[in-house]
Parts: C-alpha cells; structure tokens; sequence
C-alpha cells in the first residue's frame, strides 16, 4: 500500500466527517429562544453551518434583525455552554466514515481533523463518538489562536506539521475549506453530501464526492492526475 499518493489526509467536521446540524440547532436555538428571538427549524441549522459557532449564531440572529454587541456575546456564551453539555446528543459519524478511515489507516495514512469548531469541543465530540484516538492530530478554529482558523491557510499547515510532514489532501464541504486548501498549496475533496454553502460546480473543488465511500478512489484519481500533469 506505500503507493498510495497522499502520506496525510485531514478532514472538516461538521458536514464532513459528522452529521452534527441537530445538536448545533438546538444549541442554536437555546440562545435564540433565550434572546427573545424565534427557533430555526432543525433542517435550515444545516444552512448556517460553516466558519465556526460564533458566525453561525450571528447569522441566525441577523435574520431576525439582529442585537447589539453586548446581548450578543451573552447568547453566544450561552450557546457555548449549552452546546458543550449536549454536542453528542444526535450526532454521528456519516456512512462510511469508519471504513474509510480504517482503509486510510491500513494505507499507513496519518490522519487530521481541521475544523473550525473549538478544539476541545471537537476533541469532546471525536471521543464520545469512539473516533479521537484515530487521528494523529485534531486541529479547532482556536487552536492557533485569533484570526488564523479557516478560511486562512493556518491549520492546514500545523496538521501537516503535526503529522509529520508530506504530501497531504484535504477533505471538506465548504467554501472556507475549499479557500484554506488553496491558500496552503494542498489538494481539495469537497463533500457534496455535507452543508455546502455552494453547488459542486461552484465550490472549486479538484473533486467532489457524494458518500464518503467514493473518497480513496477520487484521492487515487488526483495522486494519478499529479504525476502525469
């Protein structure tokens, strides 16, 4: 398996590697609902999702008028903390996950999570889930500190710099994804199945998977692409 083209391979989270949209609503919606403001249904959280908790609240509350900076930053606390009680409640890995990461594993593939969830929260979830201790490395959108989560190329180079270095691919389903992969010089799978926040002929990916069963094949096709471009 040593000519598999990719030495690591890092994924998003949310809408990636975890169907997570439920428990990030209610979350959601418990600030929401303590702010005055109406709940969002469980399907439109999926439309929020993307660069982090803060951003998704700002734009839930923001279709609703929005608030000032002072009643804001209390409803994101309490979002956060609310969230940190019950990040696992309905949420799972999507079909897949675990035989995919199985097989890239076999193919002596380190493994990394990036995303721009809190890194503790990601850690709390992973490892609720059974999944923490499959990965070499698990990177949140604070971990390196204000203003160099995703869409900045950051965090992709520290999980490559954690996992020991090499050729890497990235694996994510939004345009902050699609952005960091091409800021940090690394080649991009978007996850067409996850909460893209654009169509598979926009996000500009260098290719789209709808299952994550389709992954080491389209990862395979693009290590063969390189070596002939």
């Amino acid at each position: 398996m040593a000519d598999f083209p990719f030495d690591i391979v890092a994924f998003d989270l949310d809408g990636t590697l975890l169907e997570t949209h439920r428990d990030l609503g209610a979350a959601v919606n418990h600030a929401l609902v303590m702010g005055g403001f109406a709940p969002v249904p469980a399907d439109h959280a999926s439309d929020l999702i993307g660069g982090g908790a803060k951003i998704m609240l700002q734009r839930a509350v923001n279709e609703q008028g929005g608030c000032d900076e002072e009643a804001f930053r209390r409803l994101y606390k309490a979002m956060l903390a609310f969230y940190a009680e019950n990040n696992a409640v309905h949420s799972g890995a999507y079909p897949h996950a675990n035989q995919t990461l199985d097989l890239l594993a076999e193919r002596g593939v380190r493994l990394g999570v990036v995303t721009n969830k809190f890194e503790s929260f990601a850690q709390d979830i992973l490892a609720k889930l059974d999944l923490a201790d499959r990965f070499d490395c698990i990177v949140g959108g604070d971990t390196l500190g204000k203003g160099r989560a995703k869409p900045a190329p950051d965090p992709i180079w520290h999980a490559r710099e954690r996992c020991g270095g090499g050729s890497m691919a990235f694996v994510g389903d939004s345009s902050y994804d699609v952005a960091a992969a091409r800021a940090a010089g690394v080649p991009v799978i978007a996850a067409c199945y996850g909460y893209c926040d654009k169509g598979p002929d926009e996000i500009g990916a260098d290719a789209n998977i709808d299952s994550l069963a389709e992954l080491i094949p389209a990862l395979e096709r693009l290590g063969r692409s390189a070596l002939s471009s």
